[in-house]
C-alpha cells in the first residue's frame, strides 16, 4: 500500500507540474521541457557509459529540440501564448499508456515484442488505440481547440509512436541492465521512463501541424 500510494502521489505531482509548467506562460514551458531534457540526456549518459551514445542521444535530443521550435511555430500563429497542442499530447499519451496498461494486464497475452518488453501486449495496444481515438475526439470536441485534421491524425499515429518510443528505451535499459532509467520519481523511475512515450511523438507531432 505504501509503495502504491507513493507512486500515486509522485505521478500527480508529475502530472500537475507538466500541466502547469506547459500551461503557465511560453517562458514556464520552454524551461519546463529545457530541464526534462537535460535530465533525460543525463540518464541516458548513465545507460550507454562505456558504449557508443551518438544514436541514443539523438533519440533524446531531436525530441527536446524540436519541441522548442514547435512552441516557436504555436506562437507565429497565435498572438496570445496557446499551449493546446502540447497539453492534446499529454491527454492522449497517458491516456493510451492507461488503458494499454489495463487491458494489458486483464486481456495481455500475445506479446509484441517480448525479447525488448516482455510485458507489452497486441491487447493491450488495441485497448489503448481505441481509448485514445475516444479521448482525442472528447477532448477535440469539448475542452480544447485544435484543428479537426490534426487532431485525427494525432491521434491515429500517437499509439505507435508512443509504443516504439517506450520499445526504444527499454532496448537501452535491457542492454544496461537496469530496470528503471534512474530513480528522479519515487515508484515510477527516472525521467526517460516518463518521458520515453513522447521522444518519437514530439517529432511526429512537429512533422504533422506543418504538413496540416
Amino acid at each position: 500500500m505504501n509503495e502504491t500510494l507513493k507512486r500515486a502521489l509522485s505521478g500527480a505531482v508529475y502530472v500537475a507540474i507538466m500541466w502547469i509548467g506547459t500551461s503557465y506562460s511560453e517562458t514556464s514551458c520552454r524551461i519546463l521541457f529545457l530541464i526534462l531534457g537535460l535530465v533525460s540526456v543525463y540518464e541516458m549518459w548513465k545507460l550507454r557509459k562505456g558504449k557508443s551514445k551518438l544514436v541514443a542521444y539523438l533519440y533524446v535530443l531531436l525530441p527536446f529540440i524540436l519541441i522548442q521550435f514547435l512552441i516557436s511555430d504555436l506562437q507565429l500563429k497565435n498572438v496570445a501564448f496557446n499551449s493546446s497542442l502540447i497539453l492534446f499530447m499529454f491527454i492522449l499519451t497517458w491516456t493510451f499508456d492507461t488503458f494499454a496498461y489495463l487491458f494489458g494486464v486483464k486481456f495481455g497475452k500475445t506479446k509484441i515484442m517480448p525479447s525488448v518488453s516482455p510485458k507489452k501486449s497486441w491487447e493491450g495496444f488495441v485497448g489503448g488505440f481505441v481509448f485514445t481515438l475516444i479521448s482525442a475526439y472528447i477532448t477535440a470536441t469539448y475542452f480544447i481547440e485544435i484543428d479537426t485534421q490534426l487532431a485525427m491524425g494525432i491521434s491515429i499515429s500517437l499509439p505507435f509512436t508512443a509504443t516504439a518510443g517506450d520499445f526504444t528505451e527499454s532496448y537501452y535499459k535491457r542492454k544496461a541492465g537496469v530496470k528503471d532509467s534512474g530513480n528522479f520519481m519515487p515508484g515510477h523511475g527516472g525521467m526517460l521512463d516518463r518521458m520515453d512515450a513522447f521522444m518519437i511523438t514530439i517529432p511526429v507531432i512537429y512533422i504533422l501541424t506543418n504538413l496540416l
